[in-house]
C-alpha cells in the first residue's frame, strides 16, 4: 500500500462530472482559532506504551523516553490514561488517590518531567479524570465503610438500606456495565450484613455522590492540582454519569446500552434505535452540566493558551450530547456516533453532517474518534463485513476478521477521518496500523468485564497490547527485558516501529504524511461541502480555506474503481491508485483547483 507524498497527477482519464453546492455543510474557521478546535491528540495508555525498568508495565519515564516518536508522527498533544494511585482493578480507573501517582508508573516528579519534556516539544499535556467513582482503597471509602449508616463519611458515596424484609435485596434494579447487580452488600463494623453501595461499574469502584459539597470541593481542588502542574487539560471519564436521578429510582427498561464505549458502539453497528440517554436514571441527568460550568471557569481563570475539558459522554440524541459542549462547559466531547458508524458510504456522509451541524449549534468543533482504549481497534473491526454484530473483545474461538481488508479499510478510514475539520484523536498503536489480540488465552485477561460476565464477554485487552518499537527486540523494544503484562502475538513484529519508519508506504509513514499535509493547509479549520456525482459507494467532499486551493477527498467504498476530477493532483493516498483510478477501500487526497 503506497502514502504519496509528492503531488502526482491523477491521470489523463476524463474525469466524471462533479458538482459541490455552493453553501458548505461547515464553514471554515480561522487558522488562528484556539488549538484545540482542530487539534489532533494522541491517546497514550501507560500501561503498553512503554517500560523503563524492566518489570513488563509501561511507565511515566518510559513515555518521557518515547516523546520523539510523537514529534516525529506530527500530533499537536497526547492525552494519559490513569497513572494515579490504584489498586489497578480496572487498569487505572479505580483511584485511590487523584494528587500522587502509582508507583507502577513512577512518581510525581516523573510526572513533572513527563510535562516538562513534551512542552518542550511543542506537546500539550492532557490527563484523564475519573469523577464517577473511586477505589474502594480510596481514602473515603475506607471511612465510610468504618463508619455507622447515615454518617458524614457513608453520605460521599451512595449507600442505601435494602430492599426486603432484612434488607436482603439491592436498593434498585440497576445493573452494572461491566455485567451482574450495580450493588454490593457490606458487612458492618459489628459484623451484620448491612447497607448497600452503588457501583455502576465494578464492585471496587464505588460511586461517588454528586450532591454533596464535599466531592464538588474535591475535585475542584484536583482539577487546580494538576493545572498548577502544567497540565493542558482533562479528559472526563463517564462524564455523563456523574448525577443519578433523585431517589434512585428503578431502572424500568433496563437496557444497558450506553454504559460503555464498547456496548454502545456495538449497539450503533447493529443498527438498532438507541433509548434516549436520560430516560435511564443514572446516565445524562440534567445536573451534570452545572458541575461542568463551574470546572470550566476554573479552567478559564487560567488564562492563556486554553486549558481544555474533553467528554466521554455516551448521549443519545444529539440535541442532549451537545449540551456538554456549550461555551460555558466542555471544549470537546467524543463523537462515537463516527467511531460506531458501519463502512457503508451513505452512513458515513450522514454521521459526519449530523456531527458537525449539532457541534454548530452551540459554537463547538466536532471530534473524530475511530480507535480507543475500550473498542476493538478499527484495523480489525474493519475486517469483518459491515452490519456484522461485533463482540466485545475477539477470542480465539470467534469469528476471525480478514486482517488485510482490516489494515487496508483502516488506512482509507483515516484517510477520510484527518481531511474532516474539527479535532481527531488516534490512539496508540494505529499509526502502526496494529490490529487486536484475537488469540489472547483467557487465563491471561484481566478486564474486569471479562471476569464479572463469566467469560461471556472476551473484553478489551485485546486493543491494550504493549506497542511493538523494535522487531527484532526482546518483547519487541516495549521494555529492557522480555516481559510483557499482556502477551504480544507474533504478528505485532511485523507492524513494529522500526520495521515502518521512513519506508515508503508504511502505514506510520501514511499518517506522518497525513498530518504534515493536514497542517500544512490548516485542514482542521477548512470548510467541508459534499461533492455531488460520484454515487451512493463513494463518500466525497471538498475541504476548502480562503487562502489556498481546495482539498478533494474521495473514499471509495464501492466494488468498482472511480476516477478522481480532471486536473485534481494527489496529495496522499490510503494505497496505490490503478491506472489513475481510485479503487475499492481506498481514500485519497487531492488539490483541486
Amino acid at each position: 500500500m503506497t502514502s504519496i507524498s509528492t503531488p502526482t497527477r491523477a491521470g489523463d482519464l476524463a474525469g466524471p462530472s462533479l458538482h459541490v453546492p455552493t453553501t458548505p455543510v461547515h464553514p471554515p474557521e480561522s487558522p488562528d482559532s484556539p488549538w484545540w478546535r482542530h487539534a489532533v491528540i494522541y491517546q497514550v495508555y501507560p500501561r503498553s506504551w512503554a517500560d523503563s525498568d524492566g518489570d513488563g508495565i509501561g511507565d511515566l519515564p518510559g513515555i518521557t523516553a518515547r516523546l520523539d516518536h510523537l514529534r516525529r508522527l506530527g500530533v499537536d498533544a497526547l492525552w494519559l490514561s490513569p497513572f494515579y494511585t490504584s489498586p489497578q482493578a480496572d487498569a487505572g480507573y479505580d483511584v485511590a488517590d487523584y494528587r500522587d501517582v502509582d508507583p507502577t508508573f513512577g512518581t510525581l516528579a516523573d510526572a513533572d518531567r513527563l510535562i516538562e519534556r513534551a512542552h518542550a516539544l511543542d506537546l500539550r499535556v492532557i490527563v484523564d479524570l475519573v469523577p464517577n467513582h473511586s477505589s474502594d482503597e480510596h481514602p473515603w471509602f475506607r471511612a465510610a465503610l468504618a463508619a455507622a449508616p447515615g454518617s458524614a463519611e457513608r453520605a460521599r458515596y451512595l449507600f442505601r438500606d435494602g430492599r426486603g424484609a432484612a434488607g436482603e435485596l439491592p436498593p434498585n434494579n440497576w445493573e452494572s456495565v461491566f455485567g451482574g447487580r450495580a450493588w454490593t452488600r457490606v458487612t458492618e463494623p459489628d459484623g451484620t450484613p448491612g447497607q448497600w453501595y452503588l457501583h455502576l461499574f465494578d464492585s471496587r469502584q464505588p460511586d461517588f455522590n454528586w450532591q454533596h459539597p464535599d466531592v464538588r470541593a474535591e475535585f475542584e481542588s484536583v482539577l487546580r492540582f494538576w493545572l498548577d502542574r502544567g497540565v493542558d487539560g482533562f479528559r472526563v471519564d463517564v462524564a455523563h454519569g456523574l448525577v443519578k436521578k433523585d431517589g434512585l429510582p428503578d431502572h424500568e427498561a433496563r437496557t444497558q446500552m450506553l454504559g460503555d464505549t464498547e456496548q454502545a458502539a456495538a449497539h450503533v453497528l447493529e443498527g438498532a434505535e438507541p433509548e434516549p440517554t436520560h430516560h435511564t436514571p443514572y446516565w445524562d441527568q440534567d445536573g451534570v452540566h452545572e458541575v461542568y460550568r463551574a470546572w470550566r471557569a476554573i479552567l478559564d481563570s487560567y488564562g492563556a493558551p486554553d486549558r481544555i475539558l474533553c467528554a466521554e459522554a455516551w448521549v443519545e440524541p444529539q440535541e442532549r450530547a451537545v449540551h456538554y459542549l456549550r461555551p460555558d462547559e466542555m471544549h470537546q466531547a467524543f463523537n462515537f456516533d463516527f467511531l460506531g458508524t458501519p463502512w457503508v458510504a451513505e452512513d458515513l456522509v450522514a454521521v459526519v453532517e449530523r456531527s458537525l451541524q449539532a457541534a454548530a449549534s452551540v459554537g463547538a468543533p466536532s471530534t473524530w474518534v475511530l480507535s480507543n482504549h475500550d473498542v476493538v481497534r478499527h484495523a480489525t473491526r474493519l475486517g469483518y463485513a459491515p452490519g456484522t454484530k461485533r463482540p466485545n473483545g475477539i477470542g480465539a474461538d470467534d469469528p476471525q476478521p480478514d486482517r488485510e481488508l482490516g489494515l487496508r479499510r483502516a488506512r482509507a478510514a483515516t484517510t477520510l477521518m484527518l481531511a474532516l475539520p474539527g479535532s481527531a484523536y488516534l490512539y496508540q498503536g494505529e499509526e502502526l496500523g496494529l490490529p487486536d489480540s484475537t488469540d489472547l488465552p483467557d487465563e491471561l485477561r484481566q478486564d474486569p468485564s471479562f471476569l464479572r460476565s463469566a467469560g461471556t464477554e472476551k473484553g478489551r485487552d485485546g486493543c491494550r497490547v504493549p506497542m511493538p518499537w523494535a522487531a527484532d527486540a526482546e518483547g519487541l523494544g516495549f521494555g529492557p527485558t522480555h516481559r510483557t503484562w499482556l502477551p504480544q502475538p507474533d504478528v505485532y513484529a511485523s507492524y513494529a516501529v522500526d520495521r515502518q519508519f521512513g519506508v515508503a508506504g508504511s502505514t506510520l509513514e501514511l499518517y506522518r504524511d497525513l498530518l504534515r499535509v493536514r497542517r500544512e493547509l490548516a485542514v482542521g479549520s477548512g470548510s467541508l461541502a459534499f461533492v455531488e456525482g460520484y454515487g451512493s459507494d463513494v463518500v466525497a467532499f471538498v475541504n476548502a480555506s480562503p487562502s489556498r486551493d481546495r482539498l478533494l477527498v474521495v473514499a471509495n467504498l464501492g466494488s468498482e474503481p472511480v476516477a478522481l476530477p480532471d486536473g485534481a493532483r494527489v496529495l496522499v493516498s490510503s494505497g496505490p491508485l490503478e491506472g489513475g483510478l481510485v479503487p475499492t477501500d481506498t481514500s485519497v487526497w487531492a488539490i483541486w483547483s
